[in-house]
């Protein structure tokens, strides 16, 4: 595979069209909360695109980066060595400025074995009036390797987006992937979050979807865990709020495919005004000794922590904002520090097995020793 190897901007630094977009869209990437010193500092992996046009291309010794336009986007092969620990996240930032367009994404992350990362990833389109952004990702977590995948997105004030994000994703043994997407600010349009995880022997996956829905939004959200292999694990975690007309979906599946095997389905959807709100859960178990268990919750922001924010002159609205804003930063916080290890994930999985809301579980429906 051809390579840049060597840090730094692949771009011409001298084209003033350039100058122009690259700075554009760096404005663009700090104001999703990207980083952009970390960008220019060379020192830090990282890919920038604009519509179709790779921008920047930065590498770090043992991390290989290839990124070539397409026509309606860019297609991209990111691969991680076998034992690297990256100091630093790798950024990744896709957007584009216009108003209107398409802008296609074909991704390939391969994490080799032992390696030790973390991707963020800032997806930007603050200007869309009718535009489509399509992510297709492919990823591959190497035997006993750690990656950390955090995507936020901005759609802007207009709604007049729609993204659908595609992710196939395989663990191999001892192998574990945490995944936060996030859309939390301004309007949705359209979206689609589509992914499935294929868990072998010992592996760990942690899936986490949080999106506030407003005005004519519509949010569908599909998941599936399979655990594949020995006590495998796995959490599909969804946190949606949706408001006024907004529609929500979530379909999950989850499979216990093996002895051991241990999987988790935790939906909670807040709805106010003339929203909906749907989960629709499948619970799939193979072996008389995996567990699967979910849980959902559907309803409305708690009364009495509005009444209190209300009481320091906010109206019920801003309240509202307030109270799911608060619970979704909460929740990035508790996702830096996910569990490191089997045991503590079982852990986890436990406190799951415990919670009181609408548990549905199958096989060995006895709590564990």
């Amino acid at each position: 595979m051809d390579v840049q190897q060597t840090p730094g901007i692949i771009a011409p630094r001298d084209d003033p069209m350039w100058a122009r977009e690259y700075k554009a869209i760096l404005q663009a990437y700090e104001q999703a909360g990207g980083p952009t010193a970390a960008l220019r500092s060379g020192r830090v992996a990282a890919v920038v695109v604009s519509a179709n046009r790779v921008l920047g291309v930065v590498t770090v010794p043992g991390v290989m980066i290839q990124a070539e336009p397409l026509p309606d986007g860019v297609q991209a092969q990111i691969v991680v060595a076998p034992g690297v620990r990256l100091e630093h996240p790798a950024h990744l930032c896709f957007g584009m400025l216009a108003e209107t367009g398409v802008q296609r994404i074909i991704a390939d992350y391969a994490i080799g074995a032992g390696a030790q990362v973390e991707f963020l990833a800032h997806c930007r389109f603050p200007n869309a009036r009718d535009l489509r952004h399509i992510m297709e990702a492919g990823v591959r977590v190497g035997a006993h390797a750690h990656l950390h995948y955090t995507e936020a997105h901005y759609h802007g004030p207009h709604g007049g987006v729609v993204v659908e994000a595609h992710a196939s994703v395989t663990i191999e043994r001892e192998g574990r992937y945490f995944s936060t997407f996030s859309l939390v600010h301004g309007r949705v349009g359209r979206l689609l979050i589509d992914y499935t995880a294929d868990v072998e022997a010992l592996g760990v996956v942690d899936l986490t979807s949080m999106v506030y829905g407003a005005s004519d939004d519509d949010i569908e959200v599909r998941e599936t865990v399979r655990l594949n292999g020995e006590k495998a694990r796995g959490l599909a975690k969804t946190r949606i709020a949706v408001r006024d007309h907004a529609r929500s979906r979530v379909f999950t599946t989850a499979e216990g495919n093996a002895p051991g095997a241990r999987g988790h389905m935790d939906c909670a959807e807040i709805v106010r005004g003339d929203a909906v709100a749907e989960n629709v859960p499948t619970v799939i178990v193979r072996s008389d000794e995996a567990r699967v268990t979910h849980e959902a919750a559907i309803g409305s922001v708690n009364r009495k922590e509005l009444e209190t924010l209300m009481a320091r002159g906010l109206d019920e609205d801003t309240a509202v904002d307030v109270t799911l804003n608060s619970a979704f930063a909460l929740r990035r916080i508790r996702h830096t520090s996910a569990p490191a290890s089997p045991g503590e994930c079982s852990n986890e999985y436990a406190h799951h097995r415990g919670a009181p809301r609408n548990r549905r579980a199958a096989a060995d429906p006895s709590p564990d020793p």
